[in-house]
């Protein structure tokens, strides 16, 4: 119980501004630490899901103005980690096909103008998706939907190969088990949300998420950290057309 209550709190401070506290004497880098850390990232999704639609119980009255600075506060939680991951992927591919070492441009604290375009649009996007789930009161599939997101990057890390130590120590770290029972825990979680259709999302979240790590990994030549966050964040735009079209 301990190393999975330490995992969750790696995870909430890894991966949201959420704040947390750890004594010294606790040894992050256990596999079992970080095993849990990758089961709780679906739930970390369950998590800021219910802290925005909390915000957005309190700002119906203002309507789309309301639903905007809970789609805007929702990308706080977070702290855009994965939002500025797309500007170090998008550099890095056109570094490739310009002949650069898209190592190195990814690695660099600097950003270039493409990036900085595309996280734009990303950005566009992403608030005007969420916006829209608001005002059209898909507020439960939008906590699928970043439940979702995050499970996918288990299966990411299950299936693909890394060029960074932290995320292949994660990748040692994820056991068969703890990917199933993330799988099918959530999955169920799911249903119990939006119903059925939750097993739509999951199916076509496994196929986008591989294709756009596929695609990133062609590109660029590797995956990475910033990889991942890439995929989260084009993998959520996605769901938000699939759960409007089925």
């Amino acid at each position: 119980m301990n190393n999975f209550i330490l995992g969750f709190k790696f995870a909430l401070s890894y991966f949201t501004i959420l704040p947390v506290r750890f004594k010294e004497k606790d040894d992050l880098s256990k596999k079992e630490i970080l095993s849990f850390m990758l089961f709780s990232l679906p739930l970390l999704g369950l998590i800021l899901g219910v802290i925005t639609l909390s915000l957005y119980y309190f700002l119906d009255d203002l309507s789309w103005f309301g639903a905007l600075i809970c789609a805007v506060f929702y990308m706080i939680l977070y702290g855009f980690i994965h939002t500025e991951a797309i500007i170090d992927v998008v550099d890095a591919i056109y570094a490739k096909h310009s002949g650069k070492d898209a190592y190195e441009v990814i690695k660099e604290p600097t950003i270039g103008a493409m990036g900085v375009l595309y996280a734009f649009a990303f950005f566009t996007l992403k608030i005007a998706a969420i916006v829209y789930l608001f005002l059209n009161d898909y507020l439960l599939e939008f906590i699928s939907i970043i439940i979702i997101s995050r499970l996918m990057l288990l299966f990411v890390i299950k299936n693909f190969e890394f060029k960074s130590t932290f995320v292949n120590q994660l990748k040692e770290s994820l056991s068969t088990n703890i990917f199933f029972s993330a799988l099918i825990i959530f999955t169920l979680l799911n249903i119990f949300l939006i119903g059925l259709k939750a097993i739509t999302l999951v199916i076509f979240a496994f196929i986008f998420s591989y294709f756009i790590a596929l695609f990133i990994k062609k590109n660029v030549g590797f995956l990475n950290g910033d990889a991942l966050g890439t995929v989260l964040e084009s993998l959520e735009i996605l769901l938000v057309i699939l759960i409007l079209v089925i």
